[in-house]
């Protein structure tokens, strides 16, 4: 179903090509305060949306402050990858690669970002259209690419980000 288009080896060496001077306030900032309390605050998680897809920022600002709190505290609190995906849909703006973005950065378990790029770097021309199943083995094979190499969730993204950046 996947096919990593570069050797595994090469993991690093993409990632360091990878640069995006905003993402180190999620990753230092926003993501592991959110992971202490539990939930997103709307103001964090209109910036989480708007680095994913900037087009998509007037649907956003729709979702009320204790939503957007409810929504992510479930998402973030269950065990159910479903239920996670799922309730975070729900919000106005948030499809599945947006959703993907939010458990990339703020969930504890491991999750990879659902990009066009990434897909391409994995093989796919064109991205097929999501399904939970499809959902459901990308974020396996992407977190058995991961431990496979020792790499973090977030050096793989970078990685399969920018060689389809640079090759496709």
């Amino acid at each position: 179903m996947f096919k990593l288009r570069f050797s595994e080896d090469r993991i690093q060496h993409w990632a360091n090509r990878y640069s995006y001077a905003a993402e180190a306030q999620f990753e230092n900032e926003i993501a592991p305060r959110a992971r202490a309390r539990g939930y997103l605050k709307r103001s964090e998680f209109i910036e989480l949306c708007k680095w994913k897809t900037p087009r998509t920022k007037l649907l956003v600002r729709k979702n009320p402050a204790d939503i957007v709190e409810a929504v992510t505290r479930a998402a973030l609190e269950s065990r159910h990858e479903n239920v996670k995906i799922g309730v975070l849909r729900s919000l106005y703006g948030v499809s599945w690669p947006t959703a993907s973005v939010v458990l990339h950065f703020c969930d504890k378990r491991r999750y990879p970002v659902l990009d066009f790029r990434a897909l391409w770097s994995l093989g796919y021309p064109i991205p097929p259209t999501y399904t939970l199943d499809f959902w459901l083995a990308y974020t396996k094979f992407v977190r058995d690419l991961a431990r496979r190499t020792g790499q973090s969730m977030r050096i793989v993204d970078r990685a399969l980000w920018q060689f389809s950046n640079e090759r496709q």
